[in-house]
């Protein structure tokens, strides 16, 4: 789990240095320019990290299962070798991820000015700039990638199903207690997760508006990485001791 974890932070901090620190850059100096160059840099390091984590995601689910479902098998089922295989795996398939989705989108011909109306180049607003016809060639990558992501989320329920009916089975309530408590923070992390992604890419296009599309990316692109940390950091009774003190005396 920890290894998982840390494949995750690294995730989440190269996801999070993506956009924050141009867009600061931008505010000091007051700008919105960005090199042709890095606004590909960046759509493309943006998705790849987004789409690596939640490859992770759904492997983080699959270490859960085993570890609940399946006690007595987890050391054979994840030892070392298997981790770092399933690992790379998520980090190949979102660099594979992004290399489509950046190749395609930049190779469309934008023929709408070159303003993009974001705080950070993404796929939605670069594809607004292209010709009308262009969004055929688009559409078809996209198909392929909700059925991928789509299937990893049907994963991901199904082994929280199998592992709910598990833990409902033990018969002490500590033992529940402790099952529930390992599986908690991921569950969180990925319902902000998918929560923010679905309301930034699903939204009906007649509600779009440049202050909402300026919120919804903010929640997908830097509150869950921002938040993540936090999540799994709760797992910790000295944190949550001192919360416990920090709080009343805040209020």
């Amino acid at each position: 789990m920890y290894f998982f974890l840390l494949n995750l932070s690294l995730l989440d901090l190269g996801s999070i240095s993506t956009t924050v620190p141009k867009s600061m850059a931008n505010s000091l100096w007051d700008t919105r320019d960005i090199l042709y160059q890095g606004c590909v840099a960046q759509l493309f390091f943006l998705f790849f990290f987004m789409s690596a984590e939640y490859f992770l995601l759904t492997v983080m689910a699959y270490d859960r299962y085993v570890a609940i479902c399946k006690p007595l098998h987890y050391g054979t089922l994840l030892g070392s070798r298997a981790c770092v295989h399933m690992a790379a795996a998520a980090w190949g398939s979102g660099f594979l991820h992004a290399v489509l989705h950046t190749a395609n989108t930049f190779s469309l011909p934008l023929c709408k000015g070159n303003a993009v109306d974001q705080f950070f180049c993404e796929i939605p607003q670069i594809l607004k700039l292209s010709c009308t016809d262009a969004y055929l060639r688009e559409f078809g990558l996209i198909v392929v990638s909700v059925f991928v992501l789509f299937g990893c989320f049907v994963f991901i329920v199904l082994s929280y199903v199998q592992i709910f009916r598990a833990v409902l089975r033990i018969p002490s309530q500590q033992g529940r207690h402790k099952a529930f408590s390992t599986c908690l923070p991921h569950l969180a992390v990925v319902s902000l997760f998918v929560s923010t992604a679905v309301f930034a890419y699903l939204k009906p296009p007649s509600n779009s508006s440049p202050s909402l599309d300026l919120m919804l990316s903010v929640l997908y692109s830097v509150v869950p990485p921002a938040v993540n940390p936090f999540i799994y950091s709760m797992r910790n009774q000295e944190l949550k001791d001192t919360l416990k003190k920090l709080i009343p005396s805040v209020l």
